[in-house]
This record gives structure tokens, C-alpha cells and sequence, in this order.
């Protein structure tokens, strides 16, 4: 992943979070310009501090890099839902996700 996509998935995840990135920054023990730098594409984070920042959005770090999902939180809440439903009702649930990315 290059630095600006890396930076702007940082960001999209700490909007989604409804977080500043001061305190995101603070949070996680650094700075409070830290994040806001990483996001501007000036540092980019160690192995360690984005493993905490990983942690901070209680994601895996290969949900960090797949851009394509924008809630990987809620995205395996309803992977983990749907693992006892019968087959029927999956495909009860695959018509009312049709139909909702239809609107």
C-alpha cells in the first residue's frame, strides 16, 4: 500500500470512528500532531504503533489493508451473525443486502 493510501485509509477509519486525530494521537501515547502527520502523508507509523493503531479501531491489520470495506468491525459482527443461519434465511439475508445497495 503506498503512503497516501495508507494515509487515507487512516483517515477514513478515524472519521468513521468519530475521533480527532489529536486524540487519537493521545491515545495512543504519542504526540498530539502524530496521527494528523501519518494522515498528511509526513511519518508513516512503526510496526508497533500500527499494530496499537490496529488495536485502537479493534481491527486485524489485513482488515486495515482491504480499502474496499469500510466497517471491518461491524463487517464481522455480521459474518459472525450469519454463521447460524440456516440456508434459507441466508438467502432471505443476500435479497435485503440486494436490496439495500439498490437504494
Amino acid at each position: 500500500m503506498e503512503k497516501d493510501a495508507f494515509s487515507k485509509r487512516l483517515t477514513e477509519l478515524r472519521l468513521a470512528k468519530n475521533v480527532s486525530a489529536r486524540d487519537m494521537s493521545l491515545s495512543l501515547g504519542q504526540s498530539p500532531g502524530y496521527i494528523n502527520n501519518i494522515e498528511n502523508g509526513i511519518n508513516y507509523p512503526s510496526m508497533t504503533i500500527f499494530f496499537y493503531i490496529c488495536d485502537y479501531f479493534g481491527i486485524t491489520p489485513e482488515e486495515f489493508f482491504v480499502v474496499e470495506n469500510k466497517d471491518p468491525v461491524k463487517t464481522r459482527a455480521l459474518l459472525s451473525a450469519v454463521k447460524g443461519l440456516n440456508p434459507e434465511q441466508m438467502d432471505h439475508l443476500i435479497a435485503i443486502a440486494k436490496d439495500l445497495q439498490r437504494k
